[in-house]
């Protein structure tokens, strides 16, 4: 992305169009809520999604790889095509563009309601991850630029808490849709097509705002795009991805199939940095990490959204499986963890005037570190209301880590490198969060097969390898396959027995993989105490206008 992907909007309350003015745009609150809208549906989707999960699983018969693929398709996509919407909106202009990412995610949506395959499902959600990637580039840069220093930190409060409590209220939202299938039955004919389906009248609520207020920009001389790096770093995370994701196949970290992989996708990533950090028209400002404030608080949000998404994944299998919730019931358990962050990120910015930064965020990280240990224990029998006090202490500490650090990011970089600067962060933090998913669902996938295997070992001779091959293959296909087996004949003390077997093996792979969800929060209290500046501020001390690019990068559309 430009520099000046988001620095040109035309801000002054005089309609002048040259420069952010001190006191800010005249809108800039309307034209808040109008860009948290079109985020929260790009938000939204991906949590929807999870606690669909064991309903998609068993509908379309899909194995635990293509699960994962259908979560990762669309993050991967996304945060590869980020920095290219960037660059087609300084060029076309950002309004435009934005409408039209909206229009494809919809389309990308209505079309994946109605997946009869999972590799459908995969296609239809890299298509979602097409339009989706074009509205994120110009949200928190507009933010940036529209508030004046004064309240910039409680509008990123705000976007960091929509954001959050949009991760968050996914579920609720997904189950009370998987619980009423009734609702949509006339448009479609499964019963969790309507996570994606309601998709289409959030972009149009979304479209209509941004239509009616928010203004079009451009720059006037606008970078030329990077097609060969684009095409480096989608082919790099997606053969890194394949490999990471295999191994939950092969069931083996190290067959040549997992290995070469990984190592593949691995160094082409690093041919696209060090070809970026050469180039004249950088498509991913690599030079941005040299800021200690700016990399240290990327790194910060990026591990502990690593430790979110694998969280996200694994526990609606355990509230809907092992435990026999409804997806109505396993959606409503994440409310708590919508609601700490509703309550901390807003907050977060006051906190921060009063305590500073670096003790904030080391609150937060605390707070987050100590809910993962808690989940790394967590057993079938244990109490719910202990599972939602936990998640409510998981939510005030995510508030407490994104907001800040996000303010950090922006108001660290001159202004004139907004743009670029929310467009790394974000790819980067989506990148992390793709690979949480597939690193924390292959280890699941891996150690629930490993701790099965007792269990099924010890079956008699007689019971079939159909339903063997079934009941290992994911936690999700153990009720039907066993109500399926007793039907012909498995005895109920057999059926027990497997089911008990896999519902605890589950539990155990669900343990190994918050230890790695504990890791990454670990090392991220780790990088803010031993490298956050001590005396690093939230608040930008240049002027507005200081950067001499401002009045050429405004441009009325």
């Amino acid at each position: 992305m430009s520099e000046h992907a988001a620095v040109g909007d035309p801000v002054r309350a005089d309609g002048a169009g040259a420069g952010p003015a001190p006191e800010g745009h005249p809108r800039r609150w309307a034209i808040l809520g109008v860009l948290v809208v079109s985020l929260l549906i790009v938000v939204l989707d991906n949590t929807v999604l999870n606690i669909a999960l064991p309903t998609i699983q068993r509908d379309l018969s899909a194995t635990q790889s293509q699960l994962v693929w259908s979560v990762d398709s669309y993050i991967l996509v996304f945060a590869a095509l980020l920095f290219t919407w960037g660059v087609l909106g300084d060029r076309f202009g950002r309004k435009r563009i934005l409408l039209t990412g909206l229009a494809g995610f919809a389309l990308g949506s209505a079309l994946s309601s109605i997946a009869t395959t999972p590799a459908q499902l995969i296609g239809f959600r890299a298509l979602m991850g097409i339009g989706g990637a074009a509205v994120i580039p110009v949200t928190l840069a507009i933010i940036t630029v529209i508030f004046p220093p004064a309240e910039r930190g409680r509008a990123i409060g705000a976007w960091a808490g929509a954001v959050g409590g949009a991760v968050a209220l996914g579920p609720v939202i997904g189950g009370l849709l998987l619980q009423n299938p009734q609702w949509f039955h006339w448009l479609i004919h499964n019963d969790w097509g309507s996570v994606f389906l309601i998709n289409v009248p959030i972009v149009a609520i979304g479209a209509v705002g941004i239509v009616r207020l928010v203004p079009e920009s451009r720059n006037p001389n606008p970078q030329q795009l990077d097609v060969f790096g684009l095409l480096l770093s989608i082919a790099g995370m997606t053969v890194l991805v394949y490999g990471i994701i295999h191994a939950g196949d092969t069931r083996d970290w190290l067959a040549p199939s997992v290995v070469w992989p990984i190592v593949i996708g691995a160094l082409v990533l690093a041919l696209f940095v060090w070809l970026e950090k050469r180039s004249d028209h950088k498509s991913f400002d690599v030079t941005l990490f040299s800021n200690r404030g700016f990399a240290v608080s990327l790194a910060t949000v990026s591990l502990v959204f690593f430790a979110m998404s694998g969280v996200i994944f694994t526990f609606p299998f355990y509230l809907q499986v092992v435990r026999g919730l409804s997806t109505l019931e396993a959606g409503f358990c994440f409310l708590p963890f919508a609601l700490g962050q509703l309550l901390s990120a807003p907050r977060s910015g006051q906190l921060v005037d009063r305590f500073g930064v670096r003790k904030v965020l080391i609150t937060g990280l605390v707070a987050v570190l100590a809910s993962l240990v808690a989940l790394a224990f967590l057993q079938r029998g244990t109490s719910l209301i202990w599972l939602l006090g936990v998640f409510v202490l998981f939510g005030l500490g995510m508030g407490c880590v994104i907001a800040p650090a996000s303010t950090v990011m922006q108001n660290t970089l001159p202004l004139a490198r907004a743009g670029a600067g929310s467009a790394v962060q974000n790819t980067v933090r989506q990148v992390f969060g793709a690979l949480g998913v597939a690193i924390i669902g292959t280890v699941l996938a891996n150690q629930y097969a490993n701790h099965l295997a007792p269990t099924l070992n010890a079956l008699p001779p007689a019971v079939p390898a159909v339903l063997r091959d079934a009941v290992s293959s994911s936690v999700a296909a153990v009720p039907a396959s066993l109500a399926r087996a007793q039907q012909a004949g498995l005895p109920a003390s057999i059926a027990s027995m497997v089911r008990d077997g896999a519902f605890d093996a589950y539990v155990q792979a669900a343990h190994v993989a918050t230890w790695i969800s504990v890791g990454m929060a670990a090392l991220a209290l780790l990088v803010v105490v031993a490298l956050l500046p001590r005396h690093i501020s939230v608040h930008r001390t240049e002027p507005q206008a200081a950067t001499g690019t401002q009045p050429a990068a405004a441009h009325q559309g």
